[in-house]
């Protein structure tokens, strides 16, 4: 047996080891917390019971959360977002056995807590540890999958670019075979050209290939299905991969429902467990900043109410979630009925502000009242920013792509305009912006973008 397929030849006993891993896991931090907070390790046995049913629950729930499938492809957060979930309903069935038994009163709720943060923390850096030894293996030949591609023109090229570019997956591409009579037979990356689909099932047959993955526009659907018949005899796995690389996706994804493989093409982030922690993250944040900032505020409205007769907040309608509108709130910077005449896109250094309006524009303190849209729930403090509704109406057909800012929350702040795609800038270029954002959306992410906001995002060359 040769190095490379020792592990693949034992991927049962890793898995087993991962069950084992994350048992001990649990085990130890929970010993580790009763020390600490209960000042003994000496663990008496009613707390070894609760201890043993978490096992039985780990055992049960894990695997529910494919927590033990391969996760050669998929990223670090996936796989913690998956574990907090799976150790998440392992404690939600812990205080469910608690309730329904009315034993909770003979347990410390500190160590339950603080074995529910220990656990995580282990069950995390457990398997952050498993992936970077594998990726250690994978780098130098262990662990292999030997892979070939039945690729067409453009796709099939692409397809090989990006295997060869992430070796830490421990995917070995052996060949490609062409789909396409025009193709010129010439290696690709190194990769050995073998010819046309005709001798794939051979070579898949007699050089001990593990996947095949087809790289095809969807148009090919024959290819497909006379390929699929060709390797009808074999046991490797088989793998589409369709021509989407031309097309503007958001979070795409692959998911079962009622039976039915579907393809997400172009999906919100803002579901479930996602959806939920950002209104977490935005009311918390809100309530915080608005108590901190309150002073300030008073001071803003009385230089408001002093600079010019009229309101203090201007309120304007925008467009915001799956195009929703609402009344979007600012400090009032330009004399009342000043846009009584129609509104126009851009023009920001010929709008007529106030002496104190022209100041606040520019620092950006004008839209310090939006924190109030954010405990309302119309608004996040990290989005795309929203825009009037005749504007967008306007857009919707000019710029590509532009309604998909609308998959989430309006924003605040933004990654375009901590980027400086603000004020009377590129639409294109920001709704780039936008939508890279939508895509790559993550608490960290807001966090990363709040921040940069304080140090870069209130005064601006761009904001007027």
């Amino acid at each position: 047996m040769n190095k490379q397929g020792i592990l693949k030849e034992h991927a049962g006993a890793l898995h087993a080891a991962l069950y084992a891993a994350d048992w001990l896991v649990v085990v130890l931090t929970a010993w580790l917390a009763h020390g600490l907070y209960l000042g003994s390790f000496d663990v008496p046995a009613r707390y070894s019971v609760v201890i043993g049913i978490a096992l039985l629950l780990l055992l049960w729930l894990f695997p529910r959360f494919a927590l033990y499938q391969t996760w050669r492809s998929a990223s670090v957060l996936d796989e913690t977002r998956s574990i907090t979930l799976a150790w998440g309903s392992v404690l939600l069935g812990l205080t469910a056995f608690a309730f329904t038994t009315k034993s909770g009163a003979e347990y410390s709720r500190g160590w339950l807590g603080l074995w529910a943060a220990l656990g995580w923390i282990g069950l995390i850096s457990a398997r952050v540890m498993v992936r970077v030894g594998l990726r250690w293996l994978r780098r130098r030949g262990f662990n292999q999958r030997h892979i070939v591609i039945a690729g067409s023109a453009g796709i099939g090229e692409q397809v090989v670019e990006r295997l060869l570019a992430a070796p830490w997956m421990g995917l070995n591409v052996a060949g490609y075979f062409h789909a396409d009579a025009a193709d010129d037979g010439k290696a690709l990356n190194g990769v050995p050209h073998h010819g046309g689909l005709d001798g794939l099932a051979a070579y898949v047959k007699d050089n001990g290939i593990d996947q095949v993955w087809i790289a095809m526009p969807l148009r090919d659907e024959d290819k497909v299905k006379w390929l699929l018949h060709e390797l009808r005899n074999s046991t490797v796995d088989i793998r589409f991969v369709p021509d989407l690389f031309g097309m503007r996706l958001l979070n795409h994804s692959f998911m079962d429902v009622a039976g039915l493989p579907v393809m997400n093409l172009s999906v919100t982030p803002m579901t479930g467990i996602n959806e939920f922690l950002k209104a977490v993250e935005d009311r918390l944040l809100a309530a915080m900043i608005l108590l901190l900032i309150s002073p300030l505020m008073v001071l803003l409205a009385i230089g408001v109410k002093l600079s010019s007769p009229g309101p203090i907040f201007y309120r304007q309608e925008r467009v915001g979630w799956n195009g929703g509108t609402f009344d979007m709130l600012k400090f009032r910077s330009m004399p009342v009925d000043t846009d009584k005449g129609g509104v126009q896109w851009g023009n920001a250094d010929k709008k007529v502000n106030t002496w104190f309006g022209a100041f606040i524009r520019r620092t950006s303190l004008d839209e310090l009242p939006q924190f109030i849209n954010v405990l309302l729930g119309d608004m996040s403090i990290v989005g795309p920013r929203p825009e009037r509704t005749v504007f967008v109406e306007k857009f919707k057909d000019e710029i590509p792509d532009y309604m998909k800012k609308h998959m989430v929350k309006a924003g605040i702040t933004g990654w375009a305009q901590i980027n400086g795609w603000r004020g009377d800038t590129d639409l294109t270029k920001r709704i780039e912006y936008d939508l890279y954002y939508i895509e790559h959306w993550s608490i960290w992410f807001d966090l990363k973008i709040i921040l940069l906001t304080i140090f870069k995002g209130f005064v601006h060359q761009n904001a007027k």
